[in-house]
């Protein structure tokens, strides 16, 4: 499955969020309390109790955005596209014949393999997230699979497997029996 932007938040939403604690530092400053603040954004008061304490002790500009959250990736943008190139490929061509997953485990040795960066699985994780892929389990599936003697077989053996339904007794499988008239 992949993800249409990545994950994350966009420099558009981080914009959006810091006006809106602008805007509440304003209200902070007009006398406006914490609560109602939360009342009126719709946001949580533990958040605008934050702000507040944030406003109270550095002033405004410390309710600025500080940027996307978490490390820098210590892949740069080439390497990235290289990254997503190979994923697309498939683990077969990267020597996974047995089955056709991409694990964590096996990523993180692909990534040791082109650039010589060691991932930790989690750090993997994040790193497939940022890309735009998520973990998925596909159906196991036998490479030898033939679809249409499947098929066939369905159609001609098993009915006389399962053998037809014994018609003997009544139709009622309850414990009580139905009433006679």
């Amino acid at each position: 499955m992949r993800y249409p932007e990545g994950g994350g938040l966009t420099a558009e939403e981080r914009a959006k969020r810091e006006r809106l604690r602008f805007a509440a530092a304003e209200l902070f400053a007009h006398g406006v309390s914490a609560p109602e603040v939360a009342r009126r954004f719709r946001v949580t008061r533990m958040s605008t109790n934050r702000w507040y304490r944030t406003w109270q002790a550095s002033g405004v500009e410390a309710l600025a955005s500080k940027g996307p959250g978490g490390e820098r990736c210590r892949l740069d943008e080439r390497r990235l596209a290289r990254l997503k190139a190979e994923l697309e490929r498939g683990p077969a061509a990267h020597g996974y014949t047995e089955d056709q997953r991409w694990t964590l485990a096996r990523v993180a040795d692909l990534i040791a393999r082109l650039f010589h960066i060691r991932y930790t699985p989690r750090g993997v994780s994040y790193l497939l997230h940022r890309l735009g892929w998520s973990p998925q389990v596909p159906a196991h599936r036998a490479v030898e699979r033939d679809e249409g003697v499947i098929e066939q077989w369905i159609v001609e053996q098993w009915p006389a497997i399962k053998g037809r339904r014994s018609t003997w007794g009544l139709g009622c499988a309850g414990k009580m029996r139905p009433a006679r008239d």
